[in-house]
């Protein structure tokens, strides 16, 4: 089993036997070592050297994948080096997609012309005035055509010269949504943040940008901007607001989540609404996960991943029928069980737009490791 940190505060990896799994588990903070050696033997029925358990300790600890002084230390020298950046750096440029522009350009032209993409047929909604998009964030050499058809329609649209751009947190949030007021890095160029927007928000709401570092390794937002400057850039300067969000369906039944995340989106209409500017709002997330990578004891089949596929359009009804409460009750009564990870971005899209339709443009999955683990999306548009 290999461990790695998806905020990016450790830059390490590390390779453990899977009878670790168990004893890491335990790292909760209510489990002494003692403790945890008595449940290694109930376990496994063999004593653990406390040795080798003070050695996990030192590594975990060295490596920053425990809570504590040394861990809290580098997240706040990260912190303050984030901060005194003139810009968020492209973090996944040569991974997640080309770092060469001439080439993320033909990249991003074969996303729409590849048999799974949109091509350049007209749009039935060409000319009018887009409100939101919803677009993956998974890899962009997967899932790259799917991208393609909801900026298509974006191609071909009245366009916004401001992009709100709510991007799912997969490491997690301490706040329910976090917002940074860095200009993005892309091989394109630097997008630049709407600093007006922000500084009135962050007069407004300042308890929402404390958990800007998480922007840093982030991909949901960076996985947006090549499309973006593709597409508008070329015509006219846009600026963005670039969130990232993490609350769930049941969260929202919670008095203080839901009262957290009403006090930032109405704040956030407030701000958008006084500046008297067209905006479209971006969501940018998945939707199922399935397969024994987040958490199921076997490997999707087929019939299983039909069966997600026709419960994950028939979820996107109320979305498309713009109906925040609806998106969440739905999920909320099948108990989240094939963990939709981009509702937050979803469902702030539909409390922040003003649409009369809305439409899946495009569905499919992205298979993340050799036991058929699956991810699944969409696009989506909103006029």
């Amino acid at each position: 089993m290999v461990l790695w940190d998806p905020t990016g505060l450790s830059k390490e990896k590390l390779v453990l036997p899977l009878n670790y799994f168990f004893i890491i588990q335990h790292f909760d903070g209510e489990h002494s070592l003692a403790e945890i050696g008595v449940l290694y033997l109930k376990r496994f029925g063999e004593f653990l050297v406390p040795s080798k358990m003070d050695q996990l300790v030192i590594d975990l600890n060295e490596k920053l994948f425990l809570e504590g002084q040394r861990a809290e230390e580098a997240r706040r020298l990260a912190r303050e080096a984030y901060r005194q950046s003139p810009l968020r750096r492209a973090a996944h440029a040569g991974r997640g997609y080309e770092a060469d522009s001439a080439k993320l350009k033909k990249q991003i032209d074969g996303f729409f012309t590849s048999e799974e993409g949109p091509d350049f047929k007209p749009s039935e909604n060409a000319g009018k005035k887009i409100k939101g998009l919803v677009a993956p964030t998974y890899d962009l050499k997967q899932a790259g055509p799917i991208y393609a058809w909801a900026y298509k329609e974006l191609q071909e649209a009245e366009q916004p010269d401001l992009f709100v751009i709510i991007g799912t947190a997969s490491a997690g949030l301490d706040h329910v949504f976090a917002v940074t007021d860095k200009d993005f890095e892309t091989p394109f160029g630097v997008v630049s943040a709407d600093l007006p927007i922000l500084s009135r928000l962050k007069d407004k709401l300042p308890e929402f940008f404390e958990d800007d570092l998480c922007h840093q390794a982030e991909q949901a937002v960076e996985f947006q901007l090549p499309f973006l400057q593709d597409i508008v850039g070329k015509k006219k300067p846009f600026t963005i607001v670039p969130i990232l969000s993490a609350f769930s369906a049941a969260s929202l039944v919670d008095p203080t989540v839901r009262q957290a995340v009403e006090q930032f989106l109405t704040g956030l209409r407030e701000v958008l609404m006084q500046s008297g500017r067209s905006y479209c709002v971006i969501a940018a997330g998945e939707l199922a996960h399935l397969g024994m990578r987040y958490g199921d004891k076997a490997p999707p089949t087929d019939f299983s991943f039909h069966r997600c596929m026709q419960f994950d359009l028939e979820m996107l009804k109320p979305v498309e029928e713009r109906q925040p409460e609806e998106f969440a009750n739905y999920i909320r009564k099948e108990q989240d069980q094939r963990r939709i990870s981009g509702f937050s971005p979803i469902y702030s899209l539909l409390r922040l737009i003003n649409a009369e339709s809305g439409q899946v443009l495009r569905y499919d999955r992205g298979i993340t490791d050799q036991y058929n683990s699956t991810v699944t999306y969409a696009s989506m548009a909103f006029f």
